[in-house]
């Protein structure tokens, strides 16, 4: 499933003049987080957000591409005037129905000489067209991509889903109920990380597109801020207020319970996909499909089609 909405490129300034907000930033984002979710997005709000170099919007995921900010959240309390001005803007955008990205970047004024952006996971469902006009809208636009092993991913938004709602309850240990629940298009568009990213690299340039791994944020988080930090330009020696970088607000919350079983079923579920990241994301996707009893298993597959070619050259010959 990729997300699609008309466009356009320029609108009045009515809504404006009824808000009545006078800031003199630059009308932009510096740059957005298009996932994973479940990879870690919650963290880097919350880094950002109390980092003295940013203003953040006080909704960390705007929704704005994909849903046109309609969404059923309650609006947080705001904490100054720059979100009362942020709020009331989202809420005439919402009202709209294209997406209007001259209003969509004076969202942003706020910030003043801060930086800013939109930590929004479900940006890696969008599609090409929707990537392009904003990639080129903003040609100087940073991106950001937090990969996780889709396996993990994919548990950690059962597991939410259950837990809110939005997933009806199932036996977790029945491989055939979960395989349905992995079908789900929010649960299955969100769970091929190289796809995503592939669709991004697109139209993002080199320089301003990274992308991030969860397995760094649990083996050092205090290094994977610092790298983030100094990609999106700002002191990573500042500390992010009292918050520690392996601060983990979800730590606590309720899993659905994986076992060996269901694991292994999951895995196979996503062996072509955990093969394709570990080939084209690199870094720690590296080490994806050993988790899982697969490098064996791939050494001797291209092993076997390397000796029919062998054999098919020799009877040619």
């Amino acid at each position: 499933m990729h997300w699609a909405w008309p466009f356009t490129a320029c609108v009045g300034d009515d809504r404006d003049e009824e808000i009545n907000c006078s800031f003199t930033g630059d009308a932009r984002p510096d740059f957005l987080c298009v996932g994973a979710q479940k990879g870690g997005t919650s963290w880097l709000y919350q880094q950002l957000a109390s980092h003295p170099d940013f203003w953040m919007p006080p909704i960390k995921e705007l929704h704005y591409f994909d849903k046109l900010s309609r969404t059923k959240a309650t609006p947080p309390r705001p904490r100054d005037e720059r979100d009362l001005c942020f709020l009331e803007r989202i809420k005439g955008l919402s009202a709209e129905s294209h997406i209007a990205l001259e209003n969509y970047a004076r969202l942003f004024e706020p910030k003043g000489s801060l930086l800013s952006g939109d930590i929004s996971p479900t940006y890696s469902m969008l599609n090409d067209e929707i990537i392009e006009r904003v990639a080129s809208y903003f040609p100087n636009l940073k991106v950001i991509f937090l990969a996780r092993d889709p396996v993990d991913r994919a548990w950690s938004q059962l597991s939410m889903g259950v837990r809110l709602g939005m997933i009806s309850p199932f036996d977790e240990t029945d491989s055939g109920e979960v395989i349905r629940n992995l079908l789900n298009p929010g649960v299955l568009s969100l769970s091929h990380p190289s796809k995503i990213v592939a669709r991004w690299k697109r139209y993002v340039h080199p320089d301003r597109f990274r992308i991030y791994f969860f397995d760094d944020l649990e083996r050092n988080p205090a290094e994977l801020r610092c790298s983030i930090l100094h990609f999106l330009g700002c002191d990573p020696e500042k500390p992010s207020g009292r918050l520690r970088a392996d601060h983990n607000s979800d730590a606590k919350r309720k899993k659905l319970r994986l076992t060996d079983k269901v694991r292994s079923r999951v895995a196979q579920f996503f062996r072509d996909e955990l093969k394709a990241c570990a080939s084209e994301l690199r870094g720690p996707a590296k080490e994806w499909p050993a988790r899982y009893g697969f490098s064996l298993l791939y050494f001797f597959a291209g092993l076997a089609d390397n000796l029919d070619l062998f054999l098919w050259c020799d009877w040619i010959a």
